[in-house]
């Protein structure tokens, strides 16, 4: 099934830069397209009538015979061409005392009867056929994808100005660049109804809702695809969950992170496969690694470049380093980073791209595929907490090609204001914490410039 972006909220021709694909089929199922029964078997070749063969083979018979006798006919007449043509040029240059000026050979030039083959036909070198030019191997397609990490439309603690588009107006001009640009949406589009937090002591319990019509700030700000795959996109159960994916169809954002979903898109010619993963029963298990893998090599085999969205690990302002085995918070089983993202790798992943602690973490470089383990929050009007860490984010890019080979990319560093709006940090303060906690936690990494810039081997060759 196709779904095909609206053109509502984009910017003129935006909306053509990719196409969508939607695959979602239950496990065990057959799959789109299978057909059941015996197989189909080509019909084996007849015989032809054996008068029909017999008169065919004497015609071939007869016309080998014929051909045969005209070869041996060519090769006499060749052979006594060539003896006359040996006397009579001897003849001639006895006459003439050899000279070559007398009509003989030149001394130390064969004579043509020298030169002749068998058939006293003169033997030449063969022309060369002309070598055509090779032409230079077509330039790979090269595409760039963008991550921001948490994105909360509204709250109880207030709605962003002009119908949600203040969130995103200082770094608009950045998340419009990418070719398809991704982000972690915490909350919901959705109209009032019951949440999880009903019957809660609402200082420890969080729901995020902004009305459906706020969903247009999405597309006006570039965002194309958002990560469903968190703990707020139940915020209000299951009929705000289906709101906000009626919003998103019709503002055409599409979404990752419901289960046993694939969703394709093609940018520029390049199949892109994004599948998302969570802790949480809505969406596919990040605890499940096994089944992870069978997503994401099922991804593969649909697309030329997979995409990982991870939402895990724990939360905190002093959560920034990446560490080994598993992590939780507030009793939940928040999954074993480091372990899920090499998985997804090996199964066929390109990129894997992590949202959770709500702090930034480390890049890693593994079997020369990039895992961004946390952006941090990106924007929420009045409900992040801030300060140090907390208002530390990123706007992460990646150029890569139909192979998923790595060109090089840019951390771009941001600074989340009081009201939880992000804005360009010139001082690259989360750049270069990014880079001592990539260095720090793992024994590969790509080497950022001080302003967020890296370049991979491939990049250069391509400059």
């Amino acid at each position: 099934m196709t779904d095909q972006p609206p053109q509502s909220g984009r910017e003129p021709g935006r909306e053509t830069r990719y196409t969508v694909y939607r695959v979602s089929e239950p496990p065990g199922a057959a799959p789109s397209g299978a057909q059941t029964g015996a197989p189909r078997v080509a019909a084996p070749l007849m015989p032809r009538p054996r008068s029909t063969r017999s008169r065919a083979a004497r015609r071939r018979r007869l016309l080998v015979r014929r051909l045969v006798a005209v070869g041996v006919l060519l090769v006499l007449v060749g052979a006594v061409a060539g003896t006359a043509w040996a006397v009579l040029g001897g003849d001639g240059g006895k006459a003439g005392g050899g000279g070559a000026g007398d009509g003989g050979a030149a001394a130390g030039q064969p004579s043509p009867a020298a030169s002749a083959g068998a058939g006293g036909v003169a033997a030449s070198s063969p022309t060369p056929s002309p070598t055509p030019e090779a032409s230079a191997p077509a330039a790979p397609t090269v595409i760039e994808i963008g991550w921001v990490g948490d994105t909360t439309p509204g709250s109880k603690y207030g709605l962003p100005p002009d119908n949600g588009r203040a969130l995103f107006a200082s770094t608009k001009s950045r998340l419009r660049r990418p070719d398809l640009m991704i982000a972690n949406l915490e909350g919901t589009y959705s109209t009032a109804g019951p949440s999880k937090c009903d019957g809660q002591d609402s200082s420890l319990c969080y729901a995020f809702q902004a009305p459906p019509s706020y969903v247009e700030a999405l597309p006006w700000a570039g965002i194309d695809l958002v990560n469903i795959a968190n703990n707020h996109s139940y915020d209000y159960l299951p009929r705000g969950f289906d709101q906000t994916i009626a919003a998103l169809k019709g503002a055409g954002v599409e979404y990752a992170g419901r289960p046993h979903e694939v969703t394709v898109t093609e940018v520029d010619g390049v199949r892109v496969a994004v599948v998302a993963f969570s802790p949480y029963s809505w969406n596919p298990s990040v605890n499940d690694i096994p089944g992870a893998e069978t997503l994401v090599a099922k991804a593969a085999k649909q697309a030329d470049v997979v995409v990982v969205l991870v939402h895990a690990g724990a939360e905190g302002a002093d959560k920034i380093h990446t560490p080994s085995g598993p992590e939780s918070a507030f009793g939940e089983a928040r999954g074993d980073s480091r372990a899920f993202a090499h998985a997804c790798i090996d199964a066929g992943a390109d990129l894997v791209l992590g949202s959770g602690p709500h702090v930034i973490r480390g890049i890693e470089r593994y079997n020369d595929r990039l895992i961004a383990y946390s952006l941090g929050n990106f924007a929420g009007w009045g409900n992040f907490g801030t300060g140090g860490n907390l208002s530390l984010s990123g706007l992460l890019t990646v150029k890569l090609d139909a192979r998923g080979r790595i060109y090089g990319g840019r951390w771009l560093s941001l600074l989340i204001s009081g009201q939880g709006v992000p804005s360009i940090d010139g001082g690259h303060t989360s750049a270069n914490l990014v880079r001592q906690l990539s260095a720090a936690d793992f024994p590969k990494t790509y080497k950022l410039d001080s302003t967020g810039r890296f370049e991979t081997a491939l990049g250069r060759a391509s400059d």
